[in-house]
């Protein structure tokens, strides 16, 4: 989806972890990256796409009190586990990271994928 959004808005080169402030043109910070995936996911599942897990809120990590970082979430439908599909880490069009979201919440940055 990014791909083909990304070309259409100005979003294509959009780098990983980068700050939407930064004065380059089409870059994305976490609020903006985590509002579009949970928009594409609830896409999705209205389509029928969606078959093992429900779309949720998006949520926010604080570390200190200017480092917040938000992710798109979903919750499996058998086991209740929530996960974080966070598409910031990554540059426009590459698979976001998703892990459990009580992985996501301990991360200091980058999540670790095991």
């Amino acid at each position: 989806m990014e791909r083909f959004v990304g070309d259409k808005v100005g979003t294509a080169d959009d780098a990983p972890m980068n700050e939407a402030d930064s004065g380059e043109r089409g870059q994305l910070d976490c609020i903006a990256e985590s509002t579009n995936s949970a928009t594409y996911l609830h896409l999705f599942d209205r389509q029928g796409l969606l078959k093992a897990h429900d779309v949720e809120q998006r949520v926010k990590r604080t570390r200190w009190l200017f480092a917040v970082h938000w992710t798109a979430v979903i919750r499996d439908r058998t086991s209740g586990q929530r996960f974080a599909v966070d598409s910031w880490y990554r540059g426009n069009g590459e698979p976001a990271i998703v892990q459990p979201l009580e992985e996501w919440r301990q991360a200091l940055n980058e999540p670790v994928i095991k």
